[in-house]
């Protein structure tokens, strides 16, 4: 699956990389480096780049971890960026027990549920260089008899 993520169009044309992905789904590992393609006018990181590398991740991660009982949609965004860098920046993105403990209790009566995540975009020192916040939309499926 890390393969063929690595192989999305958009991924491709930003130089986005997914560096490593957990078998459990738990945990992925997005990179990217300032290229001629991606960088903006001062040649620092895009802003536009930086969150297209943390898009669909959560989405996509909480997919096989929910099954196919849910839905699951990106429902808003928003991104803070912090300092500009011109170092290949990365981002860890995770989904923990109690992430979906609250997702399933919050969906449990089939109601609509948002979970909202916080990622942080760091660079090779460390720094936190943007935050995103995440908003997804859950919702169990109607049981069909």
């Amino acid at each position: 699956m890390k393969r063929l993520l690595n192989l999305y169009p958009p991924y491709i044309g930003e130089g986005i990389k997914i560096t490593h992905l957990s078998q459990d789904w738990r945990q992925l590992h997005v990179a990217m480096s300032v290229r001629w393609y991606n960088r903006n006018a001062v040649n620092t990181h895009f802003g536009g780049s930086l969150y297209s590398m943390v898009d669909p991740h959560l989405m996509l991660l909480l997919m096989p971890l929910l099954g196919r009982d849910y839905f699951i949609w990106d429902k808003a965004a928003d991104i803070e960026f912090l300092k500009a860098t011109k170092k290949k920046v990365t981002c860890v993105i995770s989904i923990s027990d109690n992430d979906l403990e609250e997702i399933k209790q919050g969906t449990q009566g089939g109601d609509k549920y948002f979970s909202t995540f916080t990622l942080e975009i760091k660079d090779e020192m460390g720094e936190v260089i943007a935050r995103v916040n995440k908003t997804l939309y859950v919702k169990r499926k109607p049981f069909k008899a």
